[in-house]
């Protein structure tokens, strides 16, 4: 927005709004940048041609990270294509198992990660890294919420109510005509006044942003005289607490936590006892390691659906009922059509209100029992392997706009003039300008045996993924004995989930709902550096008295359907 729009918006707010003092330019803190952690390891090399095959494909035979999309087809198996020449994409049925879903890991924690990675991490642009340096961090490298409470209500009081302790809040969202407790974001000419602009990226991720913003001011309530620094300490003591011991356990596994908090292992509180880190011993306050930064917290991309259900009353129109029943009523997580995505940076539909039993264990644990309950399941996330839904190969901020002149034969978007618009190939690429070692290289500096080239594999992790997928040598020489530690981290989720398939000795359906979660090298990267940065900061939950334990949720177990329900949004 121009500036002299916003600050003719921004005078026509009410006074409690107004700007007492000047902004600063140093408004948020920035951390002490990235570093490697292994920075005597070599750079991996990989040619740029190879890397676009691992993300794009090769043709039929030879798929890439970048999975096909699911499309309407006629009796001659041709794509069916809307008004615009667009091909109608579809979906499993909700009565139906889908066979990419990871049943222990239900969808909402997808775009909590997404949450607790802009809260510590943000690059003023999107410039891929020169090697060992990956510029400045805007963030403080603390999970201290500053994506969620901006500057504080002293420097930036338009993201507060008047009384200065609680979060402004947007419209009201509605379920199916009727009131819900959801709101949208307060905003100016259809952008987000909150403390990420990324946060508004998609409407999940948005919707979680709220969830925290709803949590805050259920706790100020609760609380009336409390200070405004104490809530935030209060709510981002629960939010750690949550993020190490339900967030990290389910995708790390309990064994890496309880070897890094052996307090958790006895029964007692994150906050009992130091940790035991290894590879981040020598990280410093406020630095960010590379290795998780730009490869192994980048795992979460693997764990998208293509399509959400955001609440039950949506169904579609009668025309999307009959003509696309499996996929009515839901939503692409991105689509060339504003109302057929969840795509973000808009006021998104007042009767998109998120029933987060869809997303989390509110109503009950997910399994594939759940299946007969259609459209009132949990939705479980996508599993760990070397597939990315097809939305992500068409990234809406770097693709042209939907004239004809500007998408593909299939009727998807055409990257911007210089712009890469496959989520893949960008963080493949990201890794390689960043100067990180290969996942095997890694591997061995953590003191584990690298996995064969011949068990590193590009497909799905699903039975039909156990034949049918290519090693990642088949995509180009240069990835023999090395592959890229993003790429590492999920193959290696993938392999762990495809050993247990084998050993199974249940049916297809059995194996594929079997739970996945990161393996050893991921997992580590991932767990130990949330515990570093909470551990280098002496504000965190890490560092709070022995004796303390959440308020709310159940004794020393507080999770995110605790903070769900505490926000009043069961």
């Amino acid at each position: 927005m121009h500036r002299r729009h916003f600050l003719k918006t921004l005078a026509s707010l009410p006074l409690a709004y107004a700007v007492t003092k000047p902004l600063q330019a140093a408004s948020f803190p920035t951390s002490g940048g990235y570093r490697s952690l292994f920075a005597s390891l070599p750079a991996a090399q990989f040619a740029e041609e190879d890397l676009m095959r691992l993300a794009n494909g090769a043709g039929p035979g030879l798929p890439g990270m970048s999975a096909a999309p699911e499309m309407l087809t006629d009796a001659n198996d041709q794509p069916l294509r809307n008004d615009a020449g667009e091909v109608i994409l579809s979906a499993t049925h909700e009565t139906e198992v889908d066979d990419e879903e990871n049943y222990g890991l239900p969808a909402g924690f997808t775009y909590l990660g997404q949450f607790a990675d802009h809260d510590i991490t943000f690059k003023a642009d999107d410039a891929f890294a020169v090697k060992g340096q990956d510029g400045v961090n805007h963030r403080s490298a603390r999970f201290d919420l500053d994506s969620l409470y901006g500057a504080g209500p002293g420097f930036q009081p338009f993201l507060y109510n008047a009384d200065g302790r609680t979060l402004a809040r947007g419209r009201a969202l509605t379920q199916g005509g009727r009131p819900s407790a959801s709101f949208d974001h307060p905003r100016i000419e259809g952008v987000a006044v909150i403390g990420d602009k990324r946060n508004d990226e998609n409407v999940l991720v948005s919707q979680m942003h709220g969830a925290f913003a709803s949590f805050h001011n259920a706790l100020a309530q609760d609380r009336p005289k409390a200070s405004f620094a104490e809530l935030r300490q209060l709510v981002t003591w629960h939010y750690q607490w949550m993020l190490l011991t339900d967030f990290l356990p389910r995708l790390c596994g309990d064994k890496v936590m309880h070897s890094l908090l052996p307090a958790l292992a006895e029964g007692r509180g994150p906050n009992f006892g130091r940790s035991h880190r290894t590879i981040t011993a020598d990280l410093r306050p406020g630095e960010m390691p590379l290795e998780f930064s730009d490869a192994a917290y980048r795992f979460g991309h693997s764990a998208i659906r293509s399509v959400y259900r955001l609440n039950a009353q949506m169904t579609g129109t009668a025309e999307e009922q009959r003509r696309n029943p499996a996929a009515a009523g839901r939503k692409f997580i991105f689509a060339a059509v504003d109302q057929a995505g969840l795509n973000g940076n808009r006021a998104f539909p007042q009767e998109w209100a998120i029933d987060w039993g869809l997303f989390f264990e509110t109503r009950g644990a997910m399994s594939p029992d759940q299946i007969a309950l259609g459209a009132q399941k949990v939705q479980p996330s996508y599993k760990i392997d070397t597939s990315l839904v097809n939305p992500l190969a068409f990234l809406p901020e770097f693709s042209q706009d939907g004239t004809p002149a500007a998408k593909t034969a299939e009727g998807f978007a055409k990257p911007k003039p210089g712009a890469i618009a496959n989520l893949a190939l960008r963080n493949l690429m990201r890794g390689q300008a960043s100067g990180l070692a290969s996942g095997q290289d890694v591997a061995r500096a953590m003191g584990y045996e690298p996995i064969p080239d011949e068990d590193l594999m590009v497909g799905k992790a699903t039975v039909d993924g156990l034949s049918e997928n290519r090693s990642i040598t088949d995509y180009g020489d240069s990835f023999r004995g090395q592959a890229p530690l993003w790429f590492y981290v999920l193959a290696e989720a993938q392999y762990t989930w495809c050993k247990r398939a084998r050993a199974h000795d249940g049916d297809d359906l059995a194996k594929n709902t079997l739970p996945g979660h990161l393996g050893p090298v991921g997992g580590r990267l991932v767990a130990e550096t949330f515990v570093a940065l909470m551990e280098l900061d002496p504000d965190s939950v890490l560092h709070a008295p022995r004796h303390w334990h959440p308020t709310y949720g159940q004794g020393k177990h507080f999770g995110m359907v605790d903070l769900i329900r505490t926000a009043g949004l069961e």
